[in-house]
């Protein structure tokens, strides 16, 4: 890893920003002045790189497969010692047939959107949080479709689950963390139009992350945790 000098910058520690939402996230923090330890999947040239290329010494790559512990555990060990004012983690997923419904999906399936949508990121949360200042955010991509009372249509079931298990472990993560002076959010971007939200959403990136960033900033002044939509409003869990 790459060590840059110590700085007064805001920095963030952005978990899944190689392409896609995390990527411009990474270029919105970059706009407003932060740097960001960005993380990616294996050692192929990404997006993030780009970004790196850009912005000499406010950006840092690191490898991270979010469902392997022994590469979280190194990631842990790089940033020993290192603090962040905001750990965010976007990594995450659908299954191939988003039509079945639960009781169509594999056991191996189930088990991988799971391990990636919502255990994944409560590793990592859990392991690093030792490294977010102590007035600073830690947060998780989760859905609208995460939200259990807004589920009228069915759906998505696989997904959807995955998000509202990532919010309950959030809801359980919030409740041990009660006693410190930390924000903490789950964030619902809207349905946008990335590989994983297909050609038919109606948000483009544009449209959402500028704003849950400006969000995201917001929240960080007001402790505790909140389920999120890109523009501010409380999603009903």
């Amino acid at each position: 890893m790459q060590q840059f000098p110590k700085t007064s910058r805001r920095s963030i520690l952005l978990v899944g920003a190689s392409r896609g939402l995390g990527h411009a996230m990474a270029a919105e923090f970059l706009k407003k002045g932060w740097s960001v330890l960005g993380t990616v999947r294996g050692s192929a040239r990404t997006e993030l790189h780009d970004l790196a290329d850009d912005h000499p010494g406010r950006v840092e790559i690191e490898s991270l497969d979010i469902c392997a512990p022994d590469q979280l555990a190194a990631l842990r060990e790089k940033v020993s010692g290192r603090q962040f004012d905001i750990l965010f983690v976007n990594a995450g997923t659908a299954n191939r047939d988003p039509s079945q419904t639960i009781g169509e999906v594999s056991t191996d399936e189930f088990v991988h959107i799971m391990l990636t949508n919502a255990l994944g990121p409560m590793r990592v949360i859990e392991s690093l949080e030792g490294n977010v200042s102590a007035t600073g955010l830690i947060g998780a991509m989760s859905s609208g479709q995460g939200s259990i009372a807004n589920n009228v249509s069915g759906q998505r079931e696989l997904y959807r689950g995955s998000k509202a298990a990532l919010n309950m472990f959030m809801r359980s993560f919030a409740a041990r963390e009660a006693g410190t002076g930390r924000a903490l959010a789950v964030m619902a971007p809207g349905w946008i139009r990335t590989a994983l939200g297909g050609a038919d959403a109606p948000l483009s990136i544009e449209d959402s992350i500028p704003k849950l960033v400006d969000v995201l900033l917001a929240k960080q002044e007001r402790p505790g945790l909140e389920y999120l939509d890109y523009l501010g409003r409380t999603v009903p869990w």
